[in-house]
């Protein structure tokens, strides 16, 4: 008999004991079979739909007062009880104002020693009114057993991605929606290597890679694995996407003599993130109830994130994507960014302990987690919104900024015939954001000036002189000409000019880009500044 029919059974066998309904009826209204029971209890199986839906008849029957009974023993319609008000609701989840369905998440169980700790967070999220469906990979139940998570779960444990009873129903595409929040604990280092590249072979990864819901890392692995550069890009691809992480401790490891940062932080420090994101991830925080209670428990504000790192203390501003200059209210000038270098940055600066405030023109990307994003569009916003977020420890400006703009913008669409031939367009230039910033004289102007250039000719020399000309400390340069394939890619290949020297770093992922930026903007600060 497959685990989630027995499970399942055993619950319906309690609830008919407790409210004397009929098994030829049981179900009845919810499910449309009325043979339910008899087929369970044959040894049939059940789809995980099909039992969810039986699950809430219970629930909802549960919920009425049992001396309401109908004429042969069946129940009768539920009077709707009070619903219980915000204020209630939060002290009873402990997580936020509720408006009376319970958190539900599905935690992803990683394969290390530490996964003993699931077993008290699994307990602790239900005593908080948290629903939990885990998933185990085939390493974790080398240290767990899927019998003892259920148990404490009091949900099936899915193991397997090629599950015939779940995958009639595509299962892992439901267990990656059916939730508001997607915990990973521990997550290996294994793990993150795959989500950063987009696997998909067993049925974690396709719950992760089939998402859209939040992602909270907790990560586990030894101290030298987890500062593995292999391991440090695929954190910052990952914080690029916006995957939230919490950890790792530092500290003794299982391993006799290994120690340092790889642990995987404690139940409490989890829980305190899963109610951050939570109170961040529900499709809506309005409270229920009443005015006066709507006034007294207000959506839950997420406590700010303690920084650490060698850039605490620090705050760093990136500029990032492309801009658009409006030509009429269709049709626009701009350049060919992605954004994906400026918000690798971005969330490589944040790992480091900075605060980070990312000024970017339109973009698919998601800010990373962590990083206060400004959005604008054109080259005159991105000068206001930066002079807005100075002052700050560096200034990098990885934006592709149009030099140019249209002298007057058309309030209607310029029209195929409404000239004699094309419409003349009279271009002015647009301010030159990285000079402002790195000419601005002493104390307005930041410590570090950090600007790209994106060449198609002569790249080294061209950065050379645009360093002169604009004042910056630094400039990245890069070849952007079609065949590099470099704007919209996943790969950078740059040029470190300086006032001294000039290194020649080989093609690298955007995120080694970024960190190899921000560890050596960090050595400069801490030769050259103090943290403010």
């Amino acid at each position: 008999m497959p685990t989630l029919a027995r499970a399942l059974l055993a619950e319906i066998e309690a609830f008919l004991a407790e409210t004397g309904l009929r098994p030829t009826k049981f179900g009845l209204s919810s499910v449309n079979d009325g043979h339910l029971v008899a087929n369970l209890r044959q040894g049939n199986s059940v789809t995980l739909k099909t039992a969810d839906r039986v699950r809430a008849f219970m629930r909802g029957h549960a919920r009425a007062p049992h001396d309401r009974r109908g004429k042969a023993g069946t129940l009768a319609a539920p009077a709707e009880a009070p619903a219980p008000g915000p204020m209630q609701l939060a002290a009873a989840a402990g997580v936020s104002c509720e408006t009376g369905r319970e958190h539900r998440i599905t935690l992803i169980i990683g394969g290390g020693i530490a996964a003993y700790k699931c077993l008290e967070l699994i307990r602790r999220l239900r005593e908080h009114r948290v629903s939990v469906r885990a998933v185990m990979t085939r390493a974790a139940q080398a240290f767990l057993t899927p019998l003892a998570v259920g148990a404490l779960s009091g949900d099936r444990v899915f193991t397997e991605l090629f599950d015939l009873d779940e995958e009639r129903e595509i299962g892992h595409i439901r267990l990656s929606r059916e939730a508001d929040l997607i915990v990973v604990a521990p997550a290996t280092a294994d793990l993150l290597a795959k989500m950063a590249g987009g696997h998909a072979d067993d049925l974690a990864t396709c719950v992760l890679l089939a998402s859209d819901k939040p992602v909270l890392l907790a990560p586990a692995m030894n101290p030298r694995m987890w500062l593995n550069p292999a391991t440090r890009r695929n954190v910052a691809l990952l914080e690029a996407d916006g995957v939230r992480f919490v950890g790792p401790a530092e500290g003794e490891m299982a391993e006799a003599g290994e120690a340092g940062p790889g642990r995987l932080v404690e139940v409490p420090q989890l829980l305190a993130a899963i109610a951050e994101m939570l109170g961040r991830g529900l499709p809506s925080t309005a409270p229920a109830g009443t005015p006066e209670e709507a006034r007294r428990c207000p959506p839950r504000e997420p406590p700010a994130r303690r920084a650490t790192g060698p850039l605490s203390g620090r705050h760093v501003v990136v500029t990032s994507g492309p801009t658009h200059e409006p030509i009429d209210p269709v049709r626009y000038i701009a350049n060919r960014s992605s954004g994906k270098q400026g918000t690798a940055i971005a969330a490589a600066a944040q790992a480091l302990g900075a605060r980070v405030t990312l000024i970017s023109g339109p973009s698919q990307l998601a800010a990373p987690a962590g990083v206060d994003l400004v959005a604008v569009e054109t080259a005159q916003q991105m000068l206001q919104a930066v002079r807005k977020a100075l002052p700050c420890d560096i200034a990098i400006f990885a934006a592709a900024v149009a030099d140019w703009r249209v002298a007057g913008q058309a309030t209607e669409k310029i029209k195929k015939g409404s000239h004699a031939g094309a419409p003349r367009l009279d271009l002015v230039e647009n301010p030159d954001i990285l000079k402002s910033i790195a000419t601005a004289p002493p104390g307005k102007r930041p410590p570090l000036v950090i600007g790209f250039a994106a060449e198609t000719t002569a790249v080294v020399e061209s950065a050379r002189k645009k360093r002169k000309a604009k004042g910056a400390d630094w400039i990245l340069a890069n070849d952007v000409s079609p065949k590099t394939g470099i704007m919209g890619g996943e790969r950078n290949t740059v040029h470190l000019v300086t006032a001294t020297e000039v290194e020649d770093w080989p093609e690298l992922a955007k995120a080694e880009v970024a960190h190899r930026l921000l560890a050596r903007a960090t050595a400069w600060l801490a030769e050259h500044t103090a943290a403010t």
